[in-house]
């Protein structure tokens, strides 16, 4: 048996359970996208896949809904990798591990793929329902969403006809995603100059862990603590005091997951390491309190290395590094002056990265307003110029602009509180989603974003509301009903 097998609900969480058996992350998408290529042959559904991976099934009306506008699902089949730690787990070949804790489905110690996995297991489930009654439907699964939306943007949407567009990646129920933020990657790289480390040097490995972390779009205004930002500020106090060298420095795995863990070697002579041991001791009491609502558990230790380190940084080099480091802006830049609460600008320092030649610095801004977009990705060029480094922007995705005509949204609305008996929210969010890709390809979409109650995604806690799932698959149903 299956974790899930007791939970039902039309095989919603059996598709979800098999997704999880599937290794599927950003760039590794081929076999889920295969396996529903086969799930579409089985069931006689026109189906076809493209050179970015992107798969299209598509579900003829049911008797009665032959004239009825189609409407288009989609849902991307990439999911954020994270773990907690040395934990021995490989996303390329490993299953997850799923684990029920009340209301709550998670995965043991790694992230779930709730987004978007669940967007995945819910259009199986209406294509695999045979008395779901239910206009035209076009079920678009997309890859590459979580690193710049690659697949929708190479999407080809020239033979889809709907007139609705459902997109399944919010992440909180009854709340309507209507607008959403546009972004670009800004790839900061450091050209690196090493030297002999001193004979009477200890390589120290100094480590920052424990914290909340978070998606970098939807949990930016939590203000949680960047691991990255916190080393460059330790190292940056550290030099103050004491002389060290540094070695390397490495933290986070994804742009747009806000960086738990960062570890960066040093070396130093043993009276300074007496010295800098003292000072990180006060720095972690320091940032535990500026932390201790969002981040309580942060940790750092400083621990001497066994292993011989032969070369260091430059002095001059470890200077650009703390510089660049010390000058990026993190989290929100500017809020929104038209939506209460909503951030309008940001930006996440999600990966940080030493090579054989470089220190590398990823980006991920984000803004409602495409020139602030512009304006704070000239200040990362400028601050990587002034620092002897490169700046190279990539996968830029434009912000979703709010219909103030959406037929839809008034349909799902109804649909929603029949339902639950519960008021639906019209919202806006900071974290960008492929509906900008999709109004721009077919400007006469009716669009909106949905989806049940996720919490802490991007992260290894992240975990999906059994009860949420059930009713968004029931509203679901209803709302296709209605569209007749």
């Amino acid at each position: 048996m299956g974790v899930l097998d007791t939970l039902g609900t039309d095989r919603v969480f059996y598709f979800f359970e098999e997704i999880t058996k599937i290794p599927h992350g950003s760039g590794n998408e081929a076999a889920l996208a295969q396996y529903i290529l086969d799930f579409a042959q089985t069931r006689n559904l026109e189906s076809r896949t493209d050179a970015a991976g992107n798969v299209v099934v598509k579900k003829a009306a049911s008797e009665g809904y032959e004239q009825a506008p189609g409407v288009i699902l989609q849902g991307h089949m990439d999911m954020v990798c994270e773990k907690m730690g040395e934990l021995a787990h490989d996303f390329t070949t490993d299953p997850l591990k799923l684990q029920i804790d009340g209301d709550f489905i998670s995965a043991n110690d790694t992230t779930l793929g709730a987004d978007d996995g669940i967007a995945v297991a819910y259009m199986l489930a209406l294509l695999d329902n045979k008395e779901l009654a239910h206009p035209a439907i076009e079920a678009v699964f997309t890859t590459e969403e979580e690193t710049g939306m690659g697949g929708a943007k190479a999407l080809d949407t020239s033979d889809l006809r709907g007139k609705y567009f459902i997109n399944m990646d919010s992440e909180e129920e009854g709340k309507f995603l209507v607008s959403c933020c546009g972004g670009r990657r800004v790839h900061v790289s450091l050209p690196v100059r090493r030297e002999s480390k001193q004979v009477n040097a200890q390589p120290y490995l100094l480590k920052i862990s424990g914290l909340k972390g978070g998606h970098s779009g939807s949990d930016i205004h939590l203000q949680r603590a960047s691991a990255n930002q916190l080393m460059g500020r330790l190292l940056y106090t550290l030099q103050k005091n004491v002389t060290f060298s540094l070695v390397c420095i490495d933290g986070g795995k994804m742009d747009n997951a806000i960086c738990r863990e960062t570890e960066a070697v040093v070396a130093l002579e043993t009276e300074a390491a007496k010295v800098a041991e003292r000072i990180i001791t006060e720095m972690e009491q320091t940032l535990k309190e500026e932390y201790r609502r969002t981040d309580a558990d942060m940790i750092i230790t400083w621990e001497a290395l066994r292993e011989e380190v032969a070369e260091v940084l430059t002095e001059d080099t470890k200077q650009r590094v703390l510089s660049i480091l010390t000058l990026l802006p993190y989290g929100v830049i500017t809020v929104s002056h038209e939506i209460d609460g909503l951030v309008e600008s940001s930006n996440n320092i999600g990966v940080v990265r030493t090579t054989a030649d470089t220190v590398a610095f990823e980006n991920a801004v984000r803004s409602a307003v495409a020139s602030r977009k512009e304006w704070i990705c000239d200040k990362i060029a400028t601050i990587a110029a002034l620092c002897g480094a490169d700046a190279e922007s990539s996968n830029d995705y434009p912000g979703w602009m709010y219909r103030s005509d959406s037929h839809l949204l008034v349909l799902l609305q109804e649909a929603y509180r029949d339902t639950t008996g519960r008021e639906p929210e019209m919202t806006a969010m900071h974290a960008g989603v492929e509906c900008g890709l999709f109004a721009e390809k077919m400007p006469w979409l009716d669009m909106v974003s949905l989806g049940p109650d996720m919490y802490d995604v991007h992260t290894p806690q992240e975990r999906l509301s059994i009860s949420s799932t059930i009713r968004t698959w029931n509203f679901l149903k209803e709302a296709l009903r209605r569209m007749k």
